[in-house]
């Protein structure tokens, strides 16, 4: 005979204590309590990268070499893109040029000043011969100084031509392609760092004030396997500012370094802890669950001590676990194997 029992749907997460034992039958069953624990309420939310970086181009130039692609993993330092650097390499030679003919001036100048210098000092020179040499010499000498820094400059633009990898990461988009004319603020590729991500959901502000402080918070990813979508994260970030046309504040949860099959743009959930108090959730051993066709159930144990089939309604699975929404209550005892049970009806 089937019972069906209609409990209200909480929001809270439950904590969920179980007593294992066997039936009269010999049947493996559990106990299942429900432990009155903080609400929780989702928000829905994106993975972003701590780490994300548009890189763009500084100097014009055609791109000559592109030698990733996205999704590629790139280590620190690795050349991303190459600019045609023909023109800025003879102007760096041109520069290079120009110091060491300052140089030979320089040379001469102190030369005739050194001996200015001593005519002066014999009195065969007016002090104003004098002085105009002098000149000169600090002239040249400045002169030179000019065109180490002109030289310098021209060497670093020309390290503009080559665009590296600023860290280890992965390139997320690339929107040109080889053979484009690369000008400057053109964004070349989006590289990030995926040992570096979080989840950032909008949460309203009547809410936030409703968080329990101090409790840890869960992350649920949908896209991932189901062993694998749930996070217990310690700390919660509030953003300082609300928006004023939603009077929603963002917060941020740091997702583990070692997380896998997480990438930007997925989404996901935050479930926030509030300071209510509720009745909490009911679960079960995910396999004490039965599918007959559309129907799900489970084998409770009548006071009898026998198996019965009950019909019930299932809710989310955290784990090797399921929530019940309706069907049974707790203190009853489930069995954790159906098939055994129905071989013992």
């Amino acid at each position: 005979m089937l019972r069906k029992t209609l409990y209200g749907l909480a929001i809270a997460a439950g904590l969920i204590h179980a007593t294992w034992a066997a039936s009269q039958d010999g049947l493996p069953t559990a106990q299942v309590q429900s432990a009155g624990t903080a609400e929780a309420a989702p928000y829905d939310g994106v993975v972003e990268a701590v780490r994300q970086t548009v890189m763009a181009a500084q100097v014009p130039g055609a791109i000559v070499a592109l030698p990733v692609k996205a999704g590629d993993v790139v280590k620190e330092g690795q050349v991303l893109v190459r600019i045609d650097a023909r023109a800025a390499a003879q102007n760096s030679a041109a520069s290079e040029a120009q110091v060491q003919a300052a140089r030979a001036a320089l040379e001469l100048a102190t030369k005739d000043f050194e001996r200015q210098q001593q005519l002066y000092r014999k009195e065969y020179i007016s002090q104003a011969a004098f002085e105009r040499a002098e000149s000169q010499y600090r002239a040249t000498s400045a002169q030179l100084r000019a065109q180490i820094a002109q030289a310098s400059a021209a060497n670093i633009q020309s390290g503009f031509y080559t665009v590296k990898a600023p860290y280890a990461g992965v390139i997320a988009d690339v929107p040109v392609s080889l053979g484009d004319m690369a000008m400057p603020g053109r964004p070349l590729l989006t590289i990030y760092a995926p040992s570096a991500l979080r989840v950032t959901a909008s949460v309203p502000q009547t809410a936030l004030a409703r968080v329990a402080a101090g409790q840890p918070v869960k992350v649920e990813l949908p896209g991932l396997p189901a062993d694998r979508q749930w996070l217990t994260r310690p700390q919660l970030q509030v953003l300082p500012t609300i928006d004023a046309g939603t009077h929603s504040a963002q917060v941020r949860v740091d997702l583990p370094a070692d997380v896998k099959g997480v990438t930007p743009g997925m989404f996901a959930r935050v479930w926030l802890p509030s300071q209510a108090v509720g009745a909490g959730r009911l679960y079960v051993p995910s396999s004490a669950i039965v599918r007959r066709a559309e129907m799900t159930g489970l084998y409770v144990i009548d006071a009898k001590g026998q198996p019965i089939l009950r019909q019930v309604r299932t809710g989310r699975t955290e784990g090797d676990r399921i929530e019940i929404l309706s069907g049974v209550s707790a203190g009853e005892r489930v069995v954790l194997d159906p098939q055994a049970a129905a071989r013992a009806r």
